[in-house]
């Protein structure tokens, strides 16, 4: 380890426990960097916006994949990976250790281990930025294997050369990481220039990292905004009154510095007149435990209404119109049976001409003009809230003159509610009261 003067380190205490404070009274923001946006690292200036969508689809069949893989009737539990062939679809970067060494890792709701790449490795996938060396940071601390929070981890075991509690978190189809469970401080950079720090954090450094794909970029792990306990939701607990929120932009359309917020604690609160809010439903079986659930009750377009019905998956007691609400999956995702009745409806209503998408990527694409009236509202109707959706997370365009229908067909398991459906909505998790919040919100004024 190594040591600095003790007024140093009397000095960034004091500190970290003045915005502390200021974090939990007021709460806080930080940024959300797009995959595709002008600030990610993996922006790509050459791909057309009909190249990024169309990537978002393949995308999100492949997380899909990964969410439903205990669901598959062929019991294959190692079909895909949540984060095969892409890099995440929001980046944020934080700082880990003292002093505070700068991270940029995927946001996941889908998950809730915090991991990122740590030496000494034994294997690592190619991170182009500096790698987090733990014997550099003075706040740094191995979980013993003997401890009751070792225990407590599902798929832990032990160093065999010392008392290390060692972590496994296994994506499948090759994605894999294994490290130290350890104890950190995270400190966070707010939108406001405050700079917010939270000392005794369980990570995993991971010593043994492995991607199912070739990869080249800065990000370093995971950091998992899940329900568990290792989630950095609950273990930033009263702190930030078990709240966050988000707004999402269309980033595909955006061509300015605007970004997508994650906001904490007081920040986080979504309140007025057109605030809906839907119970968090608890399902139980088959590890599923940690996702966020919704209950699903119908869609209707116009004057038509069509009753949700999903699918059951056996161990579980979901019901037929539960679905997962995911942030790392672009489009949503609905059972072939129900996504076949929703596009006839939308046939009937839409009266625009329709082109055939020669690829087979979508089902539905139109003929049209920026005229978004020639859309009616498509509405999303769960528990207690309806929400409809803004007009480019129902329909968006490929290129001008052509618009499609941002839904993809999947075979078994759980709908799942996608990234993209959720744009310029104030969405707020408040795991207290075990509630999800919408507020149509332009969220590029934010």
């Amino acid at each position: 380890m190594v040591y600095f003067p003790s007024y140093i380190l009397i000095f960034f205490c004091i500190f970290c426990s003045i915005f502390n404070s200021l974090a939990k009274n007021n709460g806080f923001s930080v940024e959300l960097i797009h995959r595709d946006s002008y600030k990610s690292p993996f922006y790509n200036s050459a791909q057309t916006k009909s190249q990024q969508v169309i990537n978002a689809v393949h995308r999100s069949i492949n997380r899909d994949n990964h969410m439903n893989r205990k669901f598959s009737p062929t019991g294959n539990k190692n079909e895909s990976s949540s984060i095969r062939d892409s890099n995440g679809e929001y980046l944020m970067s934080y700082s880990i250790g003292t002093p505070p060494f700068k991270v940029y890792s995927i946001f996941d709701t889908g998950s809730n281990i915090m991991w990122l790449q740590c030496k000494p490795y034994n294997i690592c996938y190619n991170q182009t930025s500096p790698i987090f060396n733990p014997s550099k940071s003075s706040s740094y601390k191995n979980i013993p294997c003997s401890s009751r929070t070792c225990k407590s981890v599902e798929d832990t075991t032990c160093f065999s050369d010392k008392d290390t509690c060692e972590y496994t978190v296994d994506y499948g189809h090759g994605t894999k990481t294994k490290g130290a469970l350890s104890i950190e401080t995270l400190t966070l950079s707010s939108t406001s220039a405050s700079i917010v720090s939270f000392p005794k954090i369980m990570i995993g450094c991971g010593h043994t990292n492995t991607l199912s794909y070739e990869y080249k970029g800065p990000s370093s792990g995971v950091i998992g905004f899940g329900k568990g306990h290792m989630s950095i939701v609950k273990q930033l607990g009263s702190s930030i009154e078990e709240k966050f929120s988000y707004f999402l932009i269309d980033e595909y359309s955006s061509k300015s510095n605007i970004t997508s917020k994650l906001n904490f604690g007081d920040a986080a609160t979504v309140t007025g007149d057109d605030v809906v809010s839907t119970p968090m439903v608890e399902i139980i079986g088959n590890h599923q435990e940690d996702y966020y659930y919704l209950n699903l009750k119908a869609f209707s377009m116009g004057n038509k209404r069509i009753k949700y019905r999903g699918f059951k998956p056996k161990g579980t007691n979901a019901a037929m119109h539960s679905v997962v609400i995911d942030t790392g999956t672009p489009v949503t995702m609905l059972p072939r049976h129900f996504s076949h009745r929703l596009e006839s409806v939308v046939k009937k209503v839409v009266k625009l001409k329709r082109f055939q998408d020669d690829t087979g990527t979508y089902n539905l694409c139109y003929n049209t003009t920026s005229q978004q009236s020639n859309f009616p509202v498509l509405t999303v109707h769960f528990s207690g809230a309806d929400i409809k959706l803004d007009y480019k997370g129902a329909f968006d365009s490929l290129y001008e003159g052509l618009n499609v229908l941002l839904f993809a067909q999947k075979n078994y398991g759980l709908g799942i509610f996608g990234n993209m459906a959720q744009w310029n909505y104030l969405v707020g998790y408040d795991l207290a009261k075990k509630i999800i919040s919408f507020k149509p919100t332009d969220c590029s004024k934010y």
